[in-house]
């Protein structure tokens, strides 16, 4: 569905620490007993674009656009989209239902030529608007999740990653688009599920509504 414009109606802060004590509580997409980031390494920081990689080999115009909408959006009630000193409920004319706004994710793991690597997991239509727009992101850095649950694709190699995604026009994926390198066959076993502690955050796509 293509996108169409909404106008915030309603937005409540929550903390820095509210923010790190919802996502320790996120479990497993295939199991909810496990929570990933319970005893991890979880901060808010400022990070060029240069210390993190994309895994997702895409975006959608129609997810920039809806991108740059809601930062100017946010912009009225006093909030930037890549500044969130916590995350935000945001309430729209387009809905009922209210969705909670977080930072984009980047979790750091280590890769099997032995490099340390930082890897989007949430937020890559955002960054990507950013690293246009020259700002500086603040995102949630995440290290020391447990080895048996890394994020389920493989950075982009090379020297230039960024130069690998390319944009779709509209909001469809043609068949047979490679979007990311799955690490395992059952990839969804390795999706963290934020809607288990956040609201309508999004979620694998064809399942639940995908985030920007």
């Amino acid at each position: 569905m293509a996108f169409t414009q909404f106008t915030i109606t309603k937005v409540l802060p929550h903390d820095v620490f509210e923010l790190e004590n919802k996502l320790r509580e996120v479990a497993m997409l295939k199991d909810a007993s496990v929570r990933p980031y319970a005893q991890a390494k979880i901060v808010l920081k400022t990070m060029p674009y240069e210390e993190f990689r994309p895994a997702q080999r895409y975006v959608l115009s129609d997810n920039l656009a809806k991108v740059q909408h809601l930062n100017w959006e946010l912009s009225a009630h006093g909030y930037d989209l890549l500044n969130l000193s916590g995350y935000l409920t945001v309430y729209t004319d387009k809905s009922d239902e209210p969705i909670d706004l977080l930072p984009p994710i980047i979790e750091g793991q280590l890769e099997a030529n032995g490099l340390f690597v930082n890897v989007i997991n949430d937020g890559m239509h955002r960054l990507y608007v950013g690293r246009q727009e020259w700002k500086l992101p603040k995102v949630v850095h995440i290290v020391d999740v447990p080895r048996q649950y890394p994020y389920y694709a493989y950075p982009i190699p090379g020297a230039a990653p960024w130069d690998e995604v390319t944009i779709l026009p509209g909001d469809v994926i043609p068949a047979g688009l490679i979007k990311k390198f799955h690490r395992i066959s059952d990839n969804k076993r390795l999706y963290r599920d934020f809607n288990s502690a956040f609201l309508n955050v999004g979620g694998p796509r064809g399942q639940q509504k995908q985030s920007a």
